[in-house]
């Protein structure tokens, strides 16, 4: 699989630079797996036991937060969501980054292009997260005002898309 790094907001990225016959036989998780920049993210899918879920038939759009987005937030608030007492709160997380269907970059373009800049969007928990075009790039725009930038798009699975977003955002 061909590499490349890219710098964004000081933070290297190892990002895959096409989408590989082998990656589109890989599901979501699996995909998630192969990239050591989302080692978190699937240590959270585990502790949330949301991985037997994406790995299902799907289609899913997956806004997924790379390592240095998951290191935002606070160590021990982190720490606290990977135990098993929070693992319903830790799944309601994780589900407001995935969206049920398809949505390719192409998609998101022309959501935002109908919508002003702007597209609202349906998460898996039930709460919605705003596209939105701003400063040259496209961001997601959580519950509570946070912005994170979507850094590299259509990162194809067998079963949907990744979106690779910098920061992790959260519902209400």
């Amino acid at each position: 699989m061909k590499k490349v790094i890219f710098i964004l907001s000081t933070v290297a990225l190892v990002l895959f630079t096409q989408t590989t016959t082998a990656q589109k036989s890989q599901d979501i998780v699996d995909v998630a797996v192969s990239v050591d920049d989302f080692s978190t993210l699937v240590t959270a899918l585990k502790a949330a036991d949301l991985v037997g879920a994406l790995k299902g038939e799907g289609p899913f759009t997956v806004f997924a937060p790379v390592n240095s987005g998951f290191a935002k937030i606070d160590a021990n608030t982190l720490n606290s969501l990977l135990e098993p007492a929070n693992k319903e709160k830790l799944s309601a997380i994780l589900t407001y980054h995935v969206v049920a269907g398809k949505l390719a970059a192409a998609d998101v373009a022309s959501a935002l292009k109908s919508g002003n800049g702007k597209a609202e969007l349906t998460t898996l928990n039930g709460s919605k997260v705003t596209a939105v075009s701003k400063d040259g790039g496209i961001f997601l725009m959580d519950a509570n005002g946070n912005y994170s930038k979507i850094a590299k798009t259509d990162v194809m699975a067998s079963n949907g898309v990744i979106h690779i977003i910098e920061d992790v955002v959260m519902p209400e």
